[in-house]
């Protein structure tokens, strides 16, 4: 496998999915509703970092990612090697993806929204999304998606801009370093 091969396979753990193909999980799939942000916009631009949680010493692999989101919508644009890979767009009724020919296609874009979703959409929206038997609950260090009162994945905001997502269902933590987009 090439190396920009290799690296763009990444992108799958990058953006929420496991970083080889992925087992059922069990976890939900989340599509919420952009209107449900209410008044809250997004422009911004992120470094998202992930590490197989069954290959802790291992760096992290890391993308560029540029997103935008409102109330009208959530546009998600994935970079490597100075080229877009990937186009991501969800209006609350349809999820359009564009791909680069070199993405594998285990990149996961539904789990893509879903994590996008409990990072940004507001707590009772999440809740009112879940399936019966799953829960989303604050816990002192951030949110935890549980199914039987166990922890499935974590959601921490150590910092303004920084959020971490431990996935333990899908064998990831993810990194998620976000800066505002320049006005221009």
């Amino acid at each position: 496998m090439s190396v920009s091969r290799r690296s763009l396979l990444m992108l799958l753990a990058l953006a929420g999915c496991a970083s080889a193909p992925p087992a059922p999980s069990g976890l939900p799939l989340l599509r919420l509703p952009p209107a449900a942000l209410g008044s809250a916009r997004y422009a911004l631009s992120q470094r998202l970092s992930v590490t197989r949680l069954d290959q802790p010493d291992a760096p992290p692999q890391r993308v560029e990612v540029q997103l935008q989101m409102d109330a009208s919508g959530l546009l998600l644009a994935g970079f490597a090697f100075g080229r877009r890979v990937l186009l991501m767009q969800w209006d609350g009724r349809a999820l359009n993806v564009q791909r680069h020919t070199l993405l594998p296609a285990e990149v996961d874009t539904d789990r893509m929204l879903r994590d996008l979703c409990l990072v940004f959409w507001p707590a009772d929206a999440v809740r009112a999304g879940l399936p019966e038997g799953w829960a989303w609950v604050e816990t002192t260090a951030g949110q935890a998606l549980q199914q039987g009162g166990q922890a499935r994945l974590v959601v921490q905001r150590p910092s303004a801009n920084i959020v971490e997502i431990v996935n333990t269902a899908e064998g990831y933590r993810l990194l998620i370093e976000s800066q505002p987009q320049d006005a221009s």
